[in-house]
C-alpha cells in the first residue's frame, strides 16, 4: 500500500518524540530548569513554569494516543499531531536556553514537524462528519462543569480564602485549575487548595480526552444497505453458481457492500468500533476478488477503518493474502452431503434414535421453500419464531439472515414440525449457489421433545435431492480443531489445557455445544479463518466479532451515548 513505510517511520517518531517529551518533562533536572533561569530572567510568576510542564507532559502523553490515528492515516490526527509538536518544539527549545537541557526534545520535536509537514498526503482518512461538533461539545461541557463547580466551591468556602478576591480572581483561579495551576487566591487551609485544585484538573482531563475520542473516533455510520446495493448483490449471487455457503448473509440488512470496478464482485460488511468487518469470502466473479478486495482496503484506509474479515473459506483467506492480509484458522464449517447422508452405523446412532422418539410421539416434519406459503403462513411461522425466542438477544452475523420467513427470501427452505396442528419447530435454511442451503435459524418450543431439532435435519437431509439440494452447511464450530485434539489419546498437556479453557468458556459462549451439535451428523469439516492486518489488531478485531454475533461487545448504554 502506498506511503506504508512513511507512514510507519512517522508513527514511531511520533512515539520517540512522545517518550522524550514525557522524559524531559518528569526528570528532575528539566523541571527545575523549567521553572527557574528562564522564568527568573523574565520576571514571570511560578505559575508559568508550572503551566509549562503541565502542557508539556500533557502533549507527550497525547502525542502517544495520537500515533495510533497516525496509523490509520487520519486526518485530524496529523493536524493534532502538527499542533502539539509544533508546541513542544517551542516550549522545549524555551526550556533548554541557557542550559543545554532539552534540546534533544526540541530537535526532536521540530524534525517530526518537518516530518509531518512532508508526508501530508498519506493521511487521508476522513474523520467522523460529526466529530469536531461532537468534540467542541464535550469539551465546552466539562470544562465549563469544572470551571462551575470550582467556582461554587470558592463561594462555599470563601471565609477560608485569604482576603476578599475580586470575581476576576476567582475566575482565573478556577480556570487555572482546569490545567492543574494554583491560582492567585491564597487560602487559610490546605484542604480546600487541595480540592478544588483536583475537581479542576479531573474535569480538565476528563474534557480533553472525550474531546480528543470524539475528535480522532473513526466514523461508524449507521448499519443499512441500500436498495440498489441490494439487488446487485442478488445479481452476483444469482450468478455465481458455486458461491460461498456464507455468501447469502451478505444480504443482511446492517452490512453496507463496495464493489470492484465494473460490479463483478463485492465484500460485504460492518463497521463496529472502527473495525469493518467482513465475513465470508468476496462475491461474485473469483477473478475479480483482488479488485474487490482492493477497493475495501481502500475504503478502510479512506475511513481509518481497521480492516478484518471473519470466517472465510480457504479460497477467500488466500485472496485476501495475496493482498498483504494475514490469515488464522479460527474454527471449521459442517458440511452434509445428500447423496452421501445415511442415518445408518453406530455413529449415528443419537440422530437415529432422535428421530424414531420424534415419529413415535407423533410428530410430521414438513419441508418447502418459503415461495410455497402464503403470506398468512409467513407472518405465522415469523411470529413464532420471534415468541420462541423471547427476551433473548438475536445472534448471529457471519452465518445469520436477521429475519424468518420473509418474503424477500423465496429460495430459502423452511423445515417444520408439527403435532396436532400446532408448529414446535422450525428451521430456516437459505440459498448456497445452486444446488447448497446453509442453517440459519433454528428455533423450538421449548416445551416440546428433546431432538426435534436433529430430526428435522434429519428430514431435510432425505428429501433434500427432492428439491435439488444436494449440499447443507450447519453452523460454524468455532476452534473445532482445538476440542478434538485435546480429547484424542495421547494428547499432550498444552492440548488439554486448551481443549479445557474452551469448554470453560462454552458456559457463555457455545463453543463446545455447537461442535458437539454438528458432530452428531458426521459432517465434512472444512477450515474457516479470520483474516487481519495486523497481530495487534487481532483483539479489536475479534471483540467486533463478538458484538457483531451478539455476545458481547460496547454495552447498550455506552453505543447510545456514542450514537446521541
Amino acid at each position: 500500500m502506498a506511503g506504508t513505510a512513511a507512514v510507519r517511520l512517522v508513527v514511531w517518531s511520533t512515539r520517540l518524540v512522545a517518550v522524550l517529551t514525557i522524559v524531559s518533562t518528569v526528570l528532575p533536572g528539566p523541571r527545575r530548569m523549567l521553572g527557574g533561569q528562564l522564568r527568573t530572567s523574565l520576571g514571570l510568576p511560578p505559575a508559568v513554569g508550572i503551566a509549562g510542564a503541565v502542557i508539556a507532559l500533557v502533549a507527550g502523553v497525547g502525542l502517544l494516543l495520537v500515533a495510533t490515528g497516525l496509523r490509520r492515516r487520519k486526518r485530524h490526527a496529523w493536524a493534532v499531531a502538527v499542533t502539539v509538536t509544533a508546541v513542544l518544539a517551542i516550549l522545549d527549545t524555551a526550556h533548554g536556553l541557557g542550559t543545554g537541557h532539552s534540546f534533544v526534545a526540541a530537535v526532536s520535536a521540530a524534525a517530526l514537524f518537518a516530518a509531518l509537514v512532508a508526508t501530508r498526503h498519506h493521511f487521508v482518512a476522513r474523520p467522523d462528519p460529526r466529530g469536531l461538533v461532537r468534540a467542541l461539545s464535550l469539551f465546552l461541557q466539562f470544562a465549563g462543569a469544572g470551571f462551575g463547580l470550582v467556582w461554587l466551591l470558592l463561594a462555599l468556602g470563601h471565609r477560608r480564602i485569604v482576603g476578599t478576591p475580586s470575581l476576576a480572581n476567582q475566575a482565573a483561579h478556577a480556570g487555572l485549575s482546569l490545567v492543574g495551576v494554583n491560582g492567585p487566591l491564597v487560602f487559610r487551609v490546605g484542604w480546600l487548595d487541595d480540592l478544588t485544585g483536583t475537581v479542576g484538573l479531573t474535569f480538565g482531563v476528563v474534557a480533553v480526552l472525550a474531546a480528543g475520542y470524539h475528535l480522532l473516533r473513526s466514523p461508524e455510520p449507521r448499519p443499512g444497505q441500500s436498495e440498489r446495493d441490494t439487488a446487485q448483490l442478488r445479481t452476483l449471487l444469482a450468478r455465481d453458481r458455486s458461491a460461498d455457503s456464507l455468501g447469502y448473509f451478505a444480504l443482511r440488512p446492517d452490512k453496507a457492500a463496495v464493489f470492484a470496478p465494473g460490479g463483478h464482485a463485492a465484500v460485504a460488511y460492518r463497521v463496529l468500533a472502527g473495525v469493518a468487518l467482513a465475513s465470508g469470502d468476496p462475491i461474485g466473479d473469483p477473478g475479480a476478488w483482488p479488485e474487490a478486495i482492493e477497493t475495501y482496503l481502500g475504503e478502510c484506509v479512506a475511513r481509518g477503518w481497521i480492516p478484518g474479515v471473519l470466517g472465510c473459506s480457504e479460497r477467500g483467506a488466500t485472496a485476501y493474502a495475496r493482498a498483504g492480509l494475514d490469515v488464522l484458522e479460527l474454527g471449521d464449517e459442517a458440511v452434509l452431503h445428500t447423496a452421501t447422508f445415511t442415518l445408518e452405523g453406530r455413529a449415528m446412532r443419537g440422530v437415529r434414535q432422535a428421530r424414531a422418539r420424534i415419529d413415535r410421539a407423533g410428530h410430521t416434519i414438513r419441508v418447502c421453500r418459503a415461495a410455497e406459503l402464503d403470506e398468512a403462513d409467513l407472518v405465522t411461522l415469523a411470529g413464532l419464531a420471534a415468541r420462541w425466542r423471547g427476551d433473548a438477544a438475536e445472534r448471529g452475523f457471519s452465518m445469520a439472515l436477521s429475519r424468518v420467513a420473509a418474503r424477500e427470501d423465496p429460495g430459502a427452505v423452511l423445515v417444520t414440525a408439527h403435532h396436532d396442528d400446532r408448529v414446535l419447530g422450525l428451521l430456516q435454511l437459505v440459498p448456497w449457489g445452486a444446488d447448497g442451503l446453509s442453517l440459519d435459524v433454528m428455533r423450538r418450543d421449548p416445551a416440546t421433545d428433546n431432538g426435534l431439532t436433529e430430526a428435522m435435519i434429519a428430514e431435510l437431509m432425505t428429501v433434500g435431492a427432492g428439491l435439488g439440494v444436494h449440499r447443507v452447511s450447519l453452523n460454524f464450530a468455532v476452534f473445532r480443531a482445538a476440542l478434538a485434539q485435546g480429547e484424542r489419546i495421547g494428547a499432550g498437556p498444552v492440548a488439554r489445557l486448551w481443549a479445557r479453557l474452551l469448554r470453560l468458556a462454552s458456559r457463555w459462549w457455545q463453543i463446545d455445544s455447537l461442535y458437539r451439535f454438528n458432530d452428531k451428523f458426521q459432517p465434512e469439516w472444512r477450515p474457516r479463518y479470520v483474516v487481519f492486518p495486523l497481530v495487534r489488531d487481532l483483539p479489536r478485531i475479534l471483540f467486533a466479532a463478538l458484538e457483531a454475533e451478539g455476545f458481547g461487545g460496547r454495552p447498550p448504554a455506552l453505543l447510545r451515548l456514542l450514537r446521541r
